[in-house]
């Protein structure tokens, strides 16, 4: 009985007389806009085996570490990274991330620069991912600056002076370590996750991106294989 309901209720969504309705027209639209298929594709193109490809997968395995280790430090406070050992170590451990998640973005971004990775409609592809990467050197900077160390002391001594002269000193005060906390913990880590979260969404609306075709003539033999470049650009969203 309840799977003649079930078998029902999945008939009658699709009825006519109930594609004006509000969750109707909402489902098909979302599914028009974010095809299952593209978000989660069963193969990727041969090229993605390429080293390269591998640095994207890597900045998002240190930022998953980061976040995790960040909120247990959060949780537990100044004293306790620079005093227990268990706090010591996490702390290392969020640093040394950190150190991790840069260098692979860094690599990331100029791999995809050297691609063109702007092609085939994915500008907005690249604007979010070097968006993404300048809210996290902020990020980066105010965690510098909540450190309660003398290191963040003389990082926001020497930081004061600069912002300052920009004007920005009277909203942006480096110096108050409460500010740069929530900075750090909440406000700018929240437009890092966002933007990195809208960055996968469109590679994989848009498919990532391929090398370079070779060049007329060339005795570079290449392998055809099912990509989301061969879905005709007027047909993408």
């Amino acid at each position: 009985m309840p799977a003649d309901t079930e078998v029902a209720a999945d008939s009658a969504a699709d009825l006519p007389e109930d594609a004006d309705q509000l969750t109707a027209k909402l489902r098909h639209a979302a599914v028009a806009a974010l095809p299952p298929g593209r978000l989660m594709p069963d193969r990727q193109p041969a090229y993605v085996a390429s080293w390269i490809y591998v640095f994207g997968v890597l900045t998002l395995s240190a930022l998953a570490v980061v976040i995790v280790t960040g909120l247990v430090l959060a949780i537990f406070g100044p004293s306790w990274w620079h005093v227990s050992t268990v706090g010591l170590f996490v702390n290392s451990l969020h640093l040394w991330s950190v150190e991790v998640f840069f260098f692979a973005m860094v690599v990331h971004l100029w791999g995809k620069f050297f691609m063109a990775a702007w092609r085939g409609r994915r500008r907005a592809t690249w604007i979010t991912g070097v968006v993404s990467f300048v809210v996290s050197i902020g990020a980066a900077f105010t965690g510098y600056l909540s450190q309660q160390n003398f290191d963040s002391q003389w990082i926001a001594t020497q930081a004061k002076d600069g912002i300052n002269s920009t004007g920005a000193g009277a909203i942006f005060n480096v110096t108050n370590f409460g500010q740069m906390l929530m900075w750090h913990i909440i406000l700018l880590p929240l437009v890092v996750v966002l933007l990195v979260g809208l960055h996968v969404l469109l590679v994989r609306l848009r498919g990532v991106v391929p090398p370079f075709a070779p060049p007329k003539g060339s005795t570079i033999e290449t392998e055809t294989v099912p990509s989301h470049e061969e879905i005709p650009t007027g047909d993408r969203p």
